[in-house]
């Protein structure tokens, strides 16, 4: 049994930074709403890749970086972050062997709830409308996540992380 890579760790770490800027990067007000969460989908990839390198206190860690980087209310990233980790790390023998089309439809999901958990804890700051663009990230965030899933496994493929 070989041992594992021991920059693995450090290798999350760098796509999870990757992600964040990212999710930071400046751009249009006609693209701005279509940008996915993109520290969510790196986190995700790496629940059902390694689960057992990273769990819900790194998600919640991240999600309070996460918070600090964007200026949300601090915590909100972090509760989200680990609700989604708690469920993908409960569920990641079965998502992995599930066909690209059903990993889709399982992605979407968790960033359905990220969206719908994230407007909940929005609303209690500040009250407003529900409005359906706020679902675009959702939607985006699915139709990328064959491109980061497979550029992600490349990654720790070649880095020999696992």
């Amino acid at each position: 049994m070989t041992s594992p890579n021991p920059f693995g760790t450090l290798l999350y770490l760098m796509t999870v930074v990757w992600a964040m800027g990212l999710k930071i990067m400046p751009l249009s007000t006609v693209i701005q709403p279509w940008n996915p969460d993109w520290v969510l989908l790196v986190m995700i990839y790496w629940f059902l890749a390694l689960p057992y390198r990273c769990g819900v206190f790194s998600a919640w860690m991240i999600g309070i970086l996460t918070d600090v980087l964007t200026g949300r209310m601090l915590g909100q990233y972090a509760l989200i972050y680990a609700v989604i980790s708690y469920i993908c790390l409960k569920l990641y023998k079965r998502i992995r062997l599930f066909p690209l089309l059903q990993q889709g439809a399982f992605i979407f999901f968790c960033l359905l709830f990220a969206q719908i958990l994230a407007f909940c804890i929005e609303s209690i700051h500040n009250p407003s409308r529900f409005e359906f663009a706020f679902l675009f990230p959702a939607f985006s965030g699915t139709l990328v996540w064959p491109f980061v899933g497979v550029i992600l496994r490349i990654i720790r493929v070649r880095n020999r992380v696992g």
